[in-house]
Parts: structure tokens; sequence; C-alpha cells
């Protein structure tokens, strides 16, 4: 994982252990959006690339705040704009 469980709950200000499995669980989905959005089915990929991290921080930070409300179509976009110098011409 390019981000730890400690990482993302220091980021999210997340004291306590009650959400740890669905930051987890969110991690590992972030990871994988931010890997569709590259065009990558490698997870190295996200390793070496700069914005790879930001994206998946971004991701769970959205993802955990607007767990009902959230517009994944506006997460898309800015992840896009995010990740755009990483992304493959194709898979």
């Amino acid at each position: 994982m390019i981000v730890t469980l400690e990482e993302m709950k220091q980021y999210l200000r997340v004291d306590f252990p009650d959400d740890d499995s669905l930051i987890e669980y969110l991690l590992s989905s972030a990871e994988k959006i931010c890997m569709d959005i590259m065009r990558t089915d490698d997870a190295n990929a996200l390793q070496s690339e700069p914005n790879a991290k930001t994206g998946v921080l971004y991701t769970v930070a959205y993802l955990y705040e607007h767990r009902e409300d959230a517009d994944y179509h506006a997460l898309m976009i800015t992840l896009r704009a995010l990740l755009f110098g990483s992304r493959r011409e194709g898979f």
C-alpha cells in the first residue's frame, strides 16, 4: 500500500480504532480507483508516481467524509486532473 493505515488516520485526524476496517477498505478502493485513472494494473506504478499518494489520500478522505452524500463524478474529475500526467494511453 502506498499509504499506511496510520498515515491515513493522521491525515483524517482519526484517533480511535473504531473505523480502522472501514479506512483500510477505503484505502484499498482508493488505490484501485487511482490505478484505473492512471490506466495501469501495476500497483508498483503508484509507488513511482509523485501525485499518486496525494490522490489516494484525497480519495479516502473524500469517501470517508462524504459516506452518505458522495458526488462520485466530482471526485473522478478531481482525480483525473491530479493524475492526468501519469495516465497511460491505454491499458
